[in-house]
């Protein structure tokens, strides 16, 4: 008896360390999803010697991006309640990263996944998605989301017992997602020590867990929300407020104020990142970025700040974009 519970209390020990009983290690795909690294950025914004600026580098999840998260939250909330069982199929629409978060973990789990995506998601993510098994359905890339939205919705209407729908901009697992997790790292991360949340609106399940769970922590924490300068723009995944259909889990009262930020000049970041930092970022990363450069212009010189951003994928889906041709 005392031989076996010394056993049980080893492999007590080793599953708190992320190894599995027995001495073996290892993690499944799943198990990946967070944790990510909180960059430090050390060289660009040094105009601004009183504000440091730090990222989440979403990327280091498994499918690539900040959207693994919500979207292992929201498949977990299907299963909890039955809406989701093996032999249906999850769908939704996408600009790319939810998709390939889907994709990886419908992958993981053996569930199908069908995808409508606009034609104007990056070559990249087209080939990402179709190498992870997802079935696409290309949708108007003058329409962005709102169209793929649109064709979701016929879709599921056609055969709804065939499908599950998470609709990642009205349920509440997306923001939740980020309210358990991103929040927390991000407080851990900086010893409670942030005094600005800088994130884009999208979905908006960043922004709001994030900042919802924030402002629970320190009320004094001023949580900044980016959206582009125009309802057309380059920044995938970003929402134009005022022209798109607004997300349910959207909540502008938690943004203490909100930027308006350009495609052109995040796609000069891009590059500058890349050869100042040693960053390959997306546009949208870069984006997030310039509007914490805006709120530091807005800061007075003796005004010290601790500023996160979060940089939700890397260049990798980006490297055919023209703008790194240009100069």
């Amino acid at each position: 008896m005392a031989a076996t519970n010394r056993i049980a209390a080893s492999d007590e020990t080793r599953s708190r360390r992320g190894e599995k009983p027995g001495g073996r290690t290892g993690q499944s795909v799943l198990e990946l999803i967070g944790n990510t690294p909180l960059l430090r950025l050390s060289r660009i914004g040094s105009e601004f010697p009183n504000v440091e600026f730090y990222a989440k580098a979403e990327w280091f999840n498994p499918g690539g991006s900040v959207k693994d998260r919500p979207a292992l939250s929201m498949i977990q909330a299907g299963q909890d309640s039955g809406a989701l069982r093996l032999g249906k199929t999850i769908i939704d629409a996408t600009s790319g990263n939810t998709g390939i978060a889907y994709a990886t973990i419908g992958a993981a789990l053996g569930y199908a996944v069908k995808l409508c995506l606009p034609d104007s998601a990056s070559h990249e993510r087209k080939r990402i998605l179709e190498a992870l098994g997802a079935e696409l359905v290309i949708t108007s890339g003058e329409e962005g989301t709102d169209g793929a939205i649109r064709r979701v919705h016929e879709i599921v209407a056609a055969d709804p017992e065939k499908y599950f729908y998470p609709d990642q901009y009205s349920n509440p697992a997306n923001w939740q997602a980020h309210y358990r997790t991103t929040a927390k790292e991000i407080w851990e991360q900086t010893g409670g020590g942030l005094t600005h949340l800088v994130a884009a609106l999208g979905t908006s399940g960043t922004f709001v867990g994030t900042a919802r769970r924030l402002k629970e922590l320190n009320p004094s924490i001023r949580c900044v929300s980016l959206q582009p300068d125009a309802a057309f723009h380059g920044l995938e995944g970003w929402k134009h407020m005022q022209t798109a259909l607004r997300p349910a889990i959207y909540d502008h009262t938690l943004a203490d104020e909100n930027l308006e930020v350009g495609t052109e000049e995040s796609y000069r970041l891009v590059k500058r990142l890349a050869r100042e930092e040693g960053l390959m970022v997306s546009p949208s990363a870069a984006a997030a970025l310039l509007g914490c450069f805006q709120v530091a212009k807005g800061l007075a010189p003796s005004q010290r700040a601790v500023m996160v951003t979060i940089f939700a994928d890397s260049a990798s889906k980006y490297l055919t974009e023209r703008f790194w041709d240009e100069e």
